[in-house]
Protein backbone atom coordinates (compact mmCIF):
# COMPACT_ATOMS: atom_id res chain seq x y z
CA UNK A 1 0.00 0.00 0.00
CA UNK A 2 1.71 3.52 -1.04
CA UNK A 3 1.97 6.19 1.50
CA UNK A 4 0.72 10.01 0.91
CA UNK A 5 4.24 10.80 0.41
CA UNK A 6 5.04 7.81 -2.24
CA UNK A 7 2.03 9.12 -4.23
CA UNK A 8 3.02 12.55 -4.33
CA UNK A 9 6.53 11.37 -5.69
CA UNK A 10 4.34 9.53 -8.21
CA UNK A 11 3.10 11.90 -9.72
CA UNK A 12 5.58 14.55 -9.70
CA UNK A 13 7.16 11.88 -11.55
CA UNK A 14 4.43 11.90 -14.17
CA UNK A 15 4.40 15.70 -14.48
CA UNK A 16 8.13 15.46 -15.50
CA UNK A 17 6.95 12.31 -17.96
CA UNK A 18 4.41 14.86 -19.88
CA UNK A 19 6.48 17.56 -20.82
CA UNK A 20 7.53 17.75 -24.04
CA UNK A 21 8.65 20.14 -26.84
CA UNK A 22 7.95 19.38 -30.34
CA UNK A 23 11.00 20.96 -32.71
CA UNK A 24 10.03 23.07 -35.04
CA UNK A 25 13.11 24.56 -36.13
CA UNK A 26 14.97 23.78 -40.10
CA UNK A 27 17.14 20.97 -40.45
CA UNK A 28 20.84 20.36 -40.43
CA UNK A 29 21.74 19.08 -43.63
CA UNK A 30 25.44 17.35 -44.95
CA UNK A 31 25.63 19.82 -47.98
CA UNK A 32 24.90 22.80 -45.49
CA UNK A 33 28.13 21.92 -43.40
CA UNK A 34 31.61 23.61 -43.37
CA UNK A 35 34.30 21.11 -44.61
CA UNK A 36 35.88 22.13 -41.05
CA UNK A 37 34.49 22.52 -37.15
CA UNK A 38 35.86 25.52 -35.83
CA UNK A 39 34.18 27.08 -39.07
CA UNK A 40 30.87 25.35 -38.69
CA UNK A 41 31.02 26.41 -34.56
CA UNK A 42 31.85 30.04 -35.62
CA UNK A 43 28.44 29.66 -37.83
CA UNK A 44 26.24 28.35 -34.79
CA UNK A 45 27.82 31.21 -31.86
CA UNK A 46 27.37 33.93 -34.01
CA UNK A 47 23.84 32.81 -34.73
CA UNK A 48 23.33 32.19 -30.80
CA UNK A 49 24.53 35.68 -30.48
CA UNK A 50 22.77 36.88 -32.74
CA UNK A 51 19.31 35.16 -31.06
CA UNK A 52 20.55 37.15 -28.02
CA UNK A 53 20.59 34.27 -26.18
CA UNK A 54 21.76 34.58 -22.18
CA UNK A 55 25.92 33.50 -22.33
CA UNK A 56 26.11 31.82 -25.46
CA UNK A 57 29.51 30.77 -24.27
CA UNK A 58 28.84 29.08 -21.68
CA UNK A 59 29.46 25.20 -21.80
CA UNK A 60 28.60 22.12 -19.47
CA UNK A 61 32.16 20.43 -18.78
CA UNK A 62 32.76 17.24 -17.61
CA UNK A 63 35.82 15.54 -16.24
CA UNK A 64 36.94 12.48 -14.80
CA UNK A 65 39.06 11.79 -12.10
CA UNK A 66 42.09 9.05 -11.90
CA UNK A 67 39.53 6.71 -10.17
CA UNK A 68 36.99 7.44 -13.05
CA UNK A 69 34.77 9.71 -10.73
CA UNK A 70 32.85 12.08 -13.27
CA UNK A 71 32.03 15.57 -12.33
CA UNK A 72 30.38 17.92 -14.60
CA UNK A 73 29.96 22.50 -14.01
CA UNK A 74 29.34 24.90 -16.30
CA UNK A 75 32.50 27.30 -17.39
CA UNK A 76 32.61 30.02 -19.72
CA UNK A 77 34.41 29.51 -22.98
CA UNK A 78 36.51 32.93 -22.89
CA UNK A 79 38.47 32.37 -26.70
CA UNK A 80 38.78 30.04 -29.59
CA UNK A 81 40.26 29.18 -32.34
CA UNK A 82 41.23 26.56 -34.22
CA UNK A 83 44.06 25.62 -31.85
CA UNK A 84 40.90 24.66 -29.25
CA UNK A 85 38.85 26.67 -26.71
CA UNK A 86 39.81 28.33 -23.38
CA UNK A 87 38.57 28.82 -20.01
CA UNK A 88 39.82 29.85 -16.75
CA UNK A 89 40.14 28.66 -13.31
CA UNK A 90 41.85 28.37 -9.92
CA UNK A 91 44.26 25.56 -10.67
CA UNK A 92 43.07 24.02 -6.98
CA UNK A 93 39.79 23.81 -8.44
CA UNK A 94 38.39 20.27 -8.62
CA UNK A 95 37.56 20.64 -12.58
CA UNK A 96 42.09 21.38 -12.65
CA UNK A 97 42.81 18.99 -9.84
CA UNK A 98 40.67 16.03 -12.09
CA UNK A 99 42.20 17.08 -15.80
CA UNK A 100 45.67 17.11 -14.23
CA UNK A 101 44.79 13.31 -13.04
CA UNK A 102 42.83 12.66 -16.69
CA UNK A 103 42.84 15.56 -19.25
CA UNK A 104 40.12 14.00 -21.51
CA UNK A 105 37.26 16.71 -21.17
CA UNK A 106 34.11 16.95 -22.86
CA UNK A 107 32.31 20.10 -23.25
CA UNK A 108 28.29 20.76 -24.19
CA UNK A 109 27.04 24.10 -25.47
CA UNK A 110 23.63 24.06 -24.69
CA UNK A 111 21.92 26.47 -26.93
CA UNK A 112 18.10 25.36 -26.08
CA UNK A 113 16.28 28.48 -27.28
CA UNK A 114 17.90 27.12 -31.26
CA UNK A 115 16.75 23.67 -30.23
CA UNK A 116 20.38 23.04 -30.52
CA UNK A 117 23.90 21.70 -28.89
CA UNK A 118 27.54 21.68 -29.56
CA UNK A 119 29.23 18.57 -27.84
CA UNK A 120 33.08 19.25 -27.78
CA UNK A 121 35.91 16.56 -26.81
CA UNK A 122 39.50 16.48 -26.30
CA UNK A 123 41.88 16.68 -24.44
CA UNK A 124 42.42 20.01 -22.05
CA UNK A 125 46.14 21.40 -21.36
CA UNK A 126 47.23 24.70 -19.35
CA UNK A 127 48.09 27.99 -21.15
CA UNK A 128 51.21 29.71 -20.88
CA UNK A 129 51.85 31.96 -18.06
CA UNK A 130 51.81 35.10 -20.19
CA UNK A 131 48.49 34.41 -21.91
CA UNK A 132 46.72 33.55 -18.60
CA UNK A 133 48.16 37.11 -17.00
CA UNK A 134 47.12 39.12 -20.60
CA UNK A 135 43.26 37.70 -20.02
CA UNK A 136 43.51 38.32 -16.08
CA UNK A 137 44.47 41.66 -16.80
CA UNK A 138 41.40 42.53 -19.20
CA UNK A 139 39.27 41.25 -16.05
CA UNK A 140 36.85 43.58 -14.12
CA UNK A 141 39.39 44.70 -10.81
CA UNK A 142 36.13 42.86 -8.36
CA UNK A 143 36.57 39.81 -10.58
CA UNK A 144 40.66 39.80 -9.98
CA UNK A 145 40.10 40.05 -5.95
CA UNK A 146 37.72 36.87 -6.57
CA UNK A 147 40.10 35.44 -8.29
CA UNK A 148 42.86 36.09 -5.42
CA UNK A 149 40.82 35.42 -2.53
CA UNK A 150 38.49 32.23 -3.47
CA UNK A 151 40.79 29.24 -2.52
CA UNK A 152 37.67 27.22 -5.10
CA UNK A 153 36.07 24.08 -3.90
CA UNK A 154 37.94 24.39 -0.59
CA UNK A 155 35.76 23.63 2.70
CA UNK A 156 35.04 27.15 4.12
CA UNK A 157 32.95 28.39 7.29
CA UNK A 158 30.90 31.05 6.12
CA UNK A 159 29.83 33.51 3.21
CA UNK A 160 30.56 36.42 5.53
CA UNK A 161 34.60 35.28 6.35
CA UNK A 162 34.46 34.96 2.41
CA UNK A 163 32.86 38.39 1.74
CA UNK A 164 35.63 39.78 4.88
CA UNK A 165 38.31 38.65 3.37
CA UNK A 166 36.87 40.32 0.05
CA UNK A 167 36.74 43.73 1.53
CA UNK A 168 39.87 43.70 2.78
CA UNK A 169 41.78 43.01 0.15
CA UNK A 170 39.76 45.30 -1.82
CA UNK A 171 40.64 47.90 0.71
CA UNK A 172 44.30 47.00 0.04
CA UNK A 173 44.04 47.32 -3.39
CA UNK A 174 42.33 50.25 -3.71
CA UNK A 175 44.40 52.59 -5.93
CA UNK A 176 46.30 49.63 -7.06
CA UNK A 177 46.73 46.64 -9.21
CA UNK A 178 45.98 43.49 -8.20
CA UNK A 179 49.03 40.83 -8.43
CA UNK A 180 48.01 38.03 -10.63
CA UNK A 181 47.50 34.93 -8.23
CA UNK A 182 50.07 32.20 -9.35
CA UNK A 183 47.46 29.66 -8.35
CA UNK A 184 44.66 31.13 -11.24
CA UNK A 185 44.98 30.29 -15.33
CA UNK A 186 43.51 29.11 -18.56
CA UNK A 187 42.85 25.85 -19.77
CA UNK A 188 42.78 25.00 -23.08
CA UNK A 189 40.90 22.31 -24.73
CA UNK A 190 42.29 20.31 -28.07
CA UNK A 191 39.62 18.93 -29.61
CA UNK A 192 39.34 15.76 -31.10
CA UNK A 193 35.62 15.25 -32.26
CA UNK A 194 32.79 17.38 -32.41
CA UNK A 195 29.57 17.00 -32.43
CA UNK A 196 26.28 19.77 -34.36
CA UNK A 197 22.83 18.52 -33.29
CA UNK A 198 19.84 20.00 -34.04
CA UNK A 199 16.50 18.90 -33.09
CA UNK A 200 13.85 18.05 -35.31
CA UNK A 201 10.01 16.87 -35.23
CA UNK A 202 9.06 13.83 -33.86
CA UNK A 203 12.66 13.52 -32.13
CA UNK A 204 14.09 12.14 -35.32
CA UNK A 205 16.99 14.99 -34.88
CA UNK A 206 20.08 15.45 -37.29
CA UNK A 207 23.55 14.71 -35.39
CA UNK A 208 26.71 15.24 -37.57
CA UNK A 209 30.06 14.43 -35.80
CA UNK A 210 33.44 15.94 -37.15
CA UNK A 211 36.56 13.17 -35.91
CA UNK A 212 39.82 14.55 -36.36
CA UNK A 213 41.97 13.27 -38.99
CA UNK A 214 45.50 13.60 -40.36
CA UNK A 215 47.39 17.04 -41.48
CA UNK A 216 44.10 18.70 -40.10
CA UNK A 217 41.45 17.25 -41.91
CA UNK A 218 38.24 16.00 -40.47
CA UNK A 219 35.45 13.47 -41.00
CA UNK A 220 31.99 14.25 -41.43
CA UNK A 221 29.42 11.54 -40.05
CA UNK A 222 25.59 11.54 -40.10
CA UNK A 223 24.49 9.74 -36.57
CA UNK A 224 21.51 7.88 -35.83
CA UNK A 225 19.27 10.39 -33.68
Amino acid sequence: MQTDQQNAGSSESSNVAAMRVEYSQKGLRREDLAPDPVTQFTCWFQEACAAGLTEPNAVVLATVSATGQPSTRTVLIKNYDKRGFVFFTNFESRKARQMGENPNVSILFPWIALERQVIIEGKAEKISTAESIQYFLRRPHGSQIAATVSRQSRVIMSRKLLEMEYETMKRKLMNGKVPFPSGWGGFRIIPAEFEFWQGRANRLHDRFRYIAGDENTWKIERLAP
